[in-house]
């Protein structure tokens, strides 16, 4: 269809990286492989299993690899040798995950971070046998990094009321996921407790506790302030009672527990509903049950109401999106 028609140099460009995408799938000269790789910004999914298994390949990936591929490849590119102890690479990742610049263009997400780095600090993968020896350089770096993250989360502006379930049970696994419950609930009040100016972070078994949150706490002092409440049952109309009871305004209630829901006198959605009648609010409410496979708190003919099964990054943009009523 072109091959006769004056192509505009933008047109031309792009025929040249089609061509270059084509044609790496049918190399196998590992010089050629990095040359299209370097001029024409391919990534990994372009190029078949057999090229990624050579390291000077890797290294050309790298170069330009986008920040969310960086973060997923960390544990392979140390397992296979690319990044080791006071290389080059090495500096060139540290360089660019704390380039606070760099992770505002690319939107990395705190907990896009915290995965990746209990990820890296295991030293192996949650599937297959991929191990590796953790570089204390990239650990420092994901931790700078998790942190400088807080300031590329933008606020929804709601008023939030975060409850967190402080059972002993929250230490189990998230499911498909290297965290446990009590960390990503930790996680998810430092993001809400840094970006939203209208927040408030309770604590909960089968009563209300303060949990004093701060927006200049680091991970590990979060969790040691939720390891210091007493525990008890797990019932999760409690924020919602709790809050009528002492009038304090919310839009959107979201209890993190990992898989007991319901063991009180009142159902969660019976409580909201009440805290909707007494404070003229159309709250909404969001239960994650981060370890379950399946439960049943939401009405189902209330839109304003969700559970969640398991945690991961996913969950992230469905939390975002059903606060802003997106979905």
């Amino acid at each position: 269809m072109y091959k006769d028609k004056a192509l505009s140099a933008e047109t031309e460009k792009l025929f040249q990286y089609l061509e270059a995408v084509e044609r790496v799938k049918h190399t196998k000269d590992e010089l050629e492989v990095i040359h299209l790789i370097e001029e024409h910004r391919l990534v990994r999914e372009h190029l078949l299993t057999n090229h990624l298994k050579s390291k000077e390949v890797w290294k050309a990936l790298l170069q330009e690899m986008p920040l969310t591929a960086l973060l997923r490849n960390l544990g392979k590119m140390t397992a296979n040798s690319v990044l080791q102890p006071g290389n080059s690479e090495v500096s060139l990742v540290c360089e660019r995950l704390c380039d606070e610049k760099l992770l505002k263009k690319a939107r990395i997400h705190p907990f896009h971070v915290l995965v990746a780095l209990e990820t890296y600090k295991t030293g192996h993968g949650i599937r297959g046998k991929l191990k590796w020896q953790p570089d204390k350089d990239i650990l420092e770096a994901l931790d700078a990094a998790f942190y400088k993250t807080f300031q590329t989360v933008e606020p929804t502006g709601k008023r939030f009321l975060l409850a967190i379930d402080v059972s002993a049970s929250m230490n189990q696994r998230v499911l498909g996921s290297v965290l446990n419950a009590s960390t990503v609930a930790a996680a998810m009040c430092m993001v809400v407790t840094r970006t939203e100016e209208d927040s408030h972070v309770v604590a909960f078994s089968d009563e209300m506790v303060p949990c004093p949150v701060t927006a200049d706490m680091t991970l590990h002092q979060v969790l040691t302030a939720m390891e210091e409440i007493p525990m008890g049952d797990t019932d999760c109309s409690l924020p919602m009672v709790w809050a009528q009871k002492t009038n304090t305004a919310a839009d959107v209630f979201i209890v993190f527990t990992d898989n007991e829901t319901f063991a009180g006198n009142i159902h969660p959605a019976s409580a909201l509903r009440d805290y909707r009648k007494k404070m003229d609010i159309p709250a909404k409410l969001i239960v994650c049950g981060m370890t379950s496979n399946g439960f049943t708190i939401a009405d189902p003919d209330d839109r304003g109401m969700l559970d969640m099964c398991g945690f991961d990054t996913g969950a992230l943009d469905v939390i975002r999106n059903f606060t802003l009523d997106v979905i």
